[in-house]
């Protein structure tokens, strides 16, 4: 295992972490907000199980993976902070491509690109406007719910995000905390509530217009209890695949009696993505 600084084109560097190194093939997983080693540990599972099937593992932090993190701008040589403090989800596409770039250059052949949580929703995004060849597979791990997880948003709390944003003040830290628990500047928060990552619903008349522009194929998986579906997680995730074009030809898989991040059936989700992966033929 080793650290990873991935150079994006604005400059920014993501911090990540190499499993392996002697494969052609990898698994890239961008997390979700504050998804970082220390608060989603199943990762290390992940990881230690595909290198022992022969596959690499990267593990793809992005800008929000803590609430702040210190960095250093390889295109303007100075230090800046980045977090889910400032994050845009404009460099969604930024992101992945710098780790699909620098695997590339890693000499990796075959490419499985996956995400978790909000790191699900950014690479359906990102697959929705790039039909991107370096991609062989997608795996989407819990995808984010976003209008569940912003459902205590306050009708003034966004008009005030709102008005924020139109006034030129964007850059300045909310007084409160967003959905609760973020803080964050008026321009996250209204990416957020913007609807540009808000692209998996429960509901079947919901925008599913960016799913509907994939044409890769994968496997999609859930938890039974998580709690971001309002009760239906099978449901949700059958939704989702079902305004996915190559919905036939993709994998549902639900793993019983866990949640969002997995606890303790870490290991069974380790070993279904090696299982699938080597269905796949890797």
């Amino acid at each position: 295992m080793r650290k990873l600084k991935v150079p994006t084109k604005r400059g920014v560097l993501l911090d990540g972490v190499l499993f392996g190194g002697g494969s052609d093939t990898v698994m890239i997983a961008i997390t979700g907000i504050h998804g970082n080693f220390y608060s989603n540990p199943f990762y290390y599972n992940i990881g230690n199980t595909l290198n022992g099937g022969g596959i690499d593992f990267i593990y793809a932090q992005t800008n929000d993976a803590f609430g702040q993190i210190e960095t250093l701008n390889v295109r303007t040589n100075e230090p800046e902070i980045i977090g889910s403090w400032n994050e845009r989800f404009v460099f969604t596409d930024d992101d992945i491509d710098a780790y699909l770039t620098y695997a590339e250059k890693l000499g990796y052949k075959h490419i499985i690109l996956a995400g978790h949580s909000l790191g699900a929703n950014k690479v359906i995004y990102y697959l929705s406007r790039h039909h991107d060849d370096r991609v062989e597979k997608f795996i989407f791990l819990s995808p984010a719910n976003l209008t569940h997880m912003m459902s205590g948003v306050t009708d003034r709390e966004k008009d005030y995000i709102r008005s924020e944003v139109g006034k030129g003040r964007g850059d300045r830290l909310l007084p409160f905390y967003f959905m609760g628990w973020v803080k964050c500047i008026s321009y996250t928060a209204y990416d957020w509530i913007s609807g540009t990552l808000n692209n998996v619903h429960v509901e079947h008349d919901g925008d599913f217009s960016q799913t509907e522009q994939i044409t890769h194929t994968g496997a999609l998986l859930i938890g039974t209890l998580d709690r971001f579906t309002y009760g239906d997680p099978s449901g949700f995730l059958k939704n989702i695949n079902d305004h996915i074009p190559t919905a036939k030809q993709n994998k549902l898989i639900f793993i019983e009696g866990t949640g969002h991040t997995y606890q303790q059936k870490e290991q069974q989700l380790a070993d279904i993505l090696l299982e699938t992966m080597k269905e796949w033929g890797y």
